[in-house]
C-alpha cells in the first residue's frame, strides 16, 4: 500500500502542463511525460494534490499504461514486486 501511495504521489505532479512548473517538480520530465496521458485519461477531472486525485489514481492503478508503470519503476516510485502483486490480486 505504501508503494501505491508513492505511485499516486508521482501522478499528482504529472498534470503540470506549464514548462516552469515541470522544471520545479521533483519528478523528472521523462516521468511526467510517460504518465501524462494516464493522468488525463483516468483522473484529469481532479485537481493536482487533492485527496480525490489520490483516491482516483489508487483505484485506477491497474489501468496505468505499461509506459507509465515502467517509468515509475525506473524512477523508484514503485517496485516491480508491487506492480506484480497488484496484477495478481486484480487491484
Amino acid at each position: 500500500m505504501r508503494e501505491m501511495l508513492a505511485l499516486v504521489t508521482i501522478v499528482l505532479f504529472v498534470g503540470f502542463a506549464h514548462e516552469a512548473a515541470a522544471e520545479q517538480s521533483k519528478y523528472s520530465k521523462a516521468l511526467q511525460q510517460a504518465c501524462m496521458a494516464d493522468y488525463k485519461k483516468l483522473c484529469g477531472q481532479y485537481g493536482i494534490e487533492t485527496a480525490a486525485l489520490r483516491t482516483c489514481m489508487d483505484k485506477n492503478g491497474h489501468s496505468l499504461t505499461k509506459t507509465c508503470l515502467n517509468a515509475l519503476i525506473d524512477a523508484g516510485e514503485v517496485s516491480q514486486a508491487e506492480v506484480d502483486r497488484r496484477r495478481k490480486s486484480g487491484n
